[in-house]
């Protein structure tokens, strides 16, 4: 059986300085992921709950309780929804979609070189 997930990625943006000139670089970044269930209705019904109530770090970070900020959510024909969120003069992406885990694979450690490995390393 197939484990659905929704995901949660973010625009992302970082300013750097290069030669003297302000450079504002923007990547998608994947910021949650949440198993759902066995089914893809499932998954889209709460991929749809998380369009329409994420609040994107950048613009909870400057949040007050209480504090709505204007959304626009759409729906692409692949199924994600591409949200746009603005609060007091900040704006940020969000873009939620439903996926199905297919591979998993634990991260494994090669064993450390052995001494005479070590030593035909340095000659």
């Amino acid at each position: 059986m197939t484990t659905w997930y929704v995901l949660v990625e973010e625009d992302t943006r970082e300013t750097k300085y290069a030669d003297g000139a302000e450079l504002k670089l923007h990547r998608w970044k994947l910021v949650a992921t949440r198993g759902i269930g066995s089914t893809a209705e499932e998954a889209a019904a709460e991929a749809e709950r998380i369009a329409l109530q994420y609040v994107p770090a950048v613009i909870a970070r400057h949040a007050r309780p209480g504090d709505r900020p204007a959304r626009q959510a759409y729906l692409t024909p692949d199924g994600a929804w591409v949200v746009s969120v603005r609060q007091r003069g900040r704006e940020a992406h969000v873009r939620v979609s439903v996926a199905r885990l297919m591979h998993t694979q634990a991260e494994s450690e090669a064993p450390p070189p052995s001494w005479r490995e070590k030593l035909r390393e340095a000659f």
